[in-house]
């Protein structure tokens, strides 16, 4: 069974992260935001990506953020939940149980891993890093799946 899906993205400053969510609507979601390192360009200086101050995101605010900013994401942990009801996910089984609809994770700069409960939402997802041209664009499946937490 398909799990998700992971590629790789540049390694650069850009609006990727809005690139690689434009299949699905993300401004339908919560976003749960967790640990990160992420920081968008300002008036020519860096400021934190995501409030400091903050751990969830309307849909509609994460959207203006990943495409109409540049930034450079080190490390990301986006959750995204239709019903605001937000919990600790650190496993996969812990994402089936949970109302936690997307989990979309981005390690060392251009790792990008993304669960996804609505098949035709992963799909859409799949097709469309290759269609950006990704790099090692493939789907997480049970058998070759060896992240063993759903964090970064």
């Amino acid at each position: 069974m398909r799990r998700g899906v992971s590629f790789e993205i540049p390694n650069e400053y850009g609006s990727l992260l809005g690139n690689v969510l434009k299949p699905i609507d993300i401004t339908v979601f919560a976003w749960q935001i967790g640990s990160g390192e992420s920081y968008r360009v300002e008036n020519g200086q860096l400021k934190e990506l995501f409030p400091a101050d903050k751990d969830t995101i309307g849909g509609a605010e994460l959207k203006r953020l990943l495409e109409d900013h540049t930034y450079y994401m080190i490390f990301a942990d986006l959750k995204a939940y239709q019903n605001g009801e937000f919990s600790t996910i650190d496993t996969y089984e812990e994402f089936i149980e949970s109302q936690c609809e997307l989990v979309l994770l981005v390690v060392d700069c251009s790792y990008v891993t993304i669960y996804c409960k609505n098949k035709k939402g992963l799909e859409l997802l799949h097709d469309h890093a290759i269609d950006c041209g990704f790099e090692n664009v493939e789907y997480i499946t049970d058998e070759n799946d060896t992240r063993t937490g759903l964090t970064v």
